[in-house]
C-alpha cells in the first residue's frame, strides 16, 4: 500500500459557499496564529477575502462556479493539498452542486481530513496531528485501476 507523508505544516483550502464567506472568515481571524504555520489555498472570492482579513498570502483558484473546487479537486488527487475546510450551505442549492459533491468525493477517495463546519474545523486544527507530520494511508486502487486489463474492444 502507498501511504503519502504529510509534513508538520500542512496545505489547507479553505472554501465557503457565500451565505458562510463571513462565518470561515471570523473563523480564520479566530485562527489566525495557527493558520499562519500552514500554507493556505482558496477559491476566487473566498481567497481574496482570507488574504485580506489574516494578512497573510492565499494561493487562489478560480471561483468556485468556475471551477475552482474542481482545480481544488485536482491537487487534492496529486496529493498537493493536505486538509480540506468547506463551509458549506446546506440550506441553498448551489448551481454547481456537481462540482462540490466531486470536491468532497475526492478529499474522501484520497483519504485527507475534511471540515464541513465550524465545529469540526476547531476540532481539527486544534488536534495536535495539525502540527506535526502525519502519513496518510493511501487507499489501494490497484484493482480498480487493473479492471480492464485483459478486455478486448
Amino acid at each position: 500500500m502507498n501511504n503519502r507523508k504529510m509534513a508538520g505544516s500542512k496545505r489547507i483550502a479553505l472554501v465557503a459557499h457565500d451565505n458562510k464567506k463571513a462565518e470561515l472568515i471570523e473563523w480564520a481571524v479566530y485562527n489566525k496564529n495557527t493558520l499562519t504555520k500552514h500554507r493556505l489555498y482558496g477559491t476566487g472570492t473566498t481567497g481574496k477575502l482570507l488574504e485580506q482579513a489574516l494578512g497573510q498570502s492565499v494561493s487562489k483558484f478560480l471561483s468556485g462556479p468556475l471551477g475552482g473546487d474542481q482545480q481544488i479537486g485536482a491537487r487534492i488527487a496529486e496529493g498537493k493539498i493536505d486538509v480540506l475546510i468547506f463551509f458549506w450551505d446546506p440550506m441553498e442549492a448551489q448551481p454547481h452542486d456537481p462540482d462540490i459533491k466531486a470536491l468532497l468525493r475526492l478529499g474522501v477517495v484520497w483519504n485527507i481530513p475534511i471540515a464541513s463546519d465550524r465545529a469540526t474545523a476547531d476540532f481539527l486544527l486544534t488536534s495536535p496531528l495539525m502540527q506535526e507530520e502525519y502519513e496518510i494511508i493511501m487507499p489501494d486502487y490497484t484493482q480498480y485501476n487493473n479492471r480492464l486489463k485483459g478486455r478486448v474492444p
